[in-house]
């Protein structure tokens, strides 16, 4: 018997993956999926709290839309365990399906129907639906009641389309990469927007390339590459942020210099000394968001489109 086997026995041999959680609203074990001979989910696993917003990044082609569309019920598993509130999403009933709000990249800003036509007819589809011009004053679309869809600019439309998703009243809201090609203000209010969904309980699964909209909603971010979840964290830690050296740049003999530091605090005091008043263009700052997380992606080639 070698020594490895040796401490695998004594051990107890392989350590069985850990049970879905009846508590999560989105449980998954060793998800896997395949496109003929290309694996696009490789042995995910994956819990998402009820009442939080997740944000799930990662590159074209790392998995994110087919582990999306999985729990969304839109497609088949090749092996794997997943549970969103509590049900198999392959084997899910329409009651199921009325707990669901999903707001997709395209929606119906091109509709002949007023906005409260639409929301009337979606409502419908739904045993307790919201009152629609409520929905309308809550994506702050009141004035627009009337207007048809086409004719609104795309924030509003964007608006429109969350509101045609939060109109049934879900428990859980999947949204994919919502703010693609807003203007800065817009997308600042749409994210008031989704933190007062949150508010009301509503759980969130959010998919985005944006970096700073991941740090500015996501309670817990989760990064994806080749199909396998590289790491779950709150944003502040995630890659080991919170720990990482400092750098510390200032400009000194006309000279802009850089130092790293794991003691920004006591580094500044230091140069502070060095000088008669403020230390010229001083600035500290640690890895962001974006460092780390391609640093965890590594090069990822992006292959895939339907992953």
């Amino acid at each position: 018997m070698t020594r490895t086997s040796a401490a695998a026995e004594v051990r107890g041999g392989p350590q069985p993956p850990a049970p879905l959680d009846p508590a999560a609203a989105i449980s998954v074990r060793g998800l896997v999926k395949r496109y003929g001979d290309f694996t696009a989910v490789d042995g995910l696993d994956l819990d998402i709290r009820r009442g939080e917003i997740f944000a799930l990044l990662g590159p074209n082609g790392a998995g994110k839309t087919t582990t999306v569309e999985i729990c969304e019920g839109f497609r088949g598993r090749d092996a794997g365990e997943v549970r969103v509130l509590g049900v198999d999403p392959a084997q899910a009933t329409r009651r199921w399906k009325a707990q669901l709000g999903i707001v997709l990249q395209s929606g119906a800003g091109d509709s002949q129907l007023t906005c409260r036509e639409l929301l009337r007819a979606q409502a419908s589809y739904y045993p307790d639906p919201r009152d629609p011009d409520e929905v309308l004053e809550l994506v702050g679309l009141t004035e627009k009641a009337g207007a048809r869809g086409r004719s609104l600019s795309g924030g509003q439309r964007r608006r429109l389309d969350v509101a045609l998703g939060i109109v049934g009243r879900p428990a859980l809201l999947f949204l994919d990469e919502p703010t693609t090609g807003f203007d800065p203000e817009a997308r600042r209010q749409f994210w008031s927007l989704i933190r007062s969904l949150r508010d009301l309980g509503t759980t969130m699964l959010l998919t985005t390339h944006y970096l700073d909209e991941a740090e500015a909603l996501a309670d817990r971010v989760g990064v994806i590459a080749r199909g396998r979840l590289v790491e779950v964290a709150v944003p502040s830690a995630l890659g080991g942020r919170g720990a990482a050296p400092a750098m510390v740049t200032w400009t000194e003999d006309g000279v802009r210099r850089t130092e790293a530091t794991p003691t920004p605090t006591a580094f500044v005091q230091q140069l502070a000394a060095r000088f008669p008043g403020e230390v010229p263009d001083l600035a500290v700052a640690r890895p962001t968001l974006e460092d780390v997380y391609l640093q965890m992606i590594g090069h990822e080639p992006g292959e895939g489109a339907q992953a």
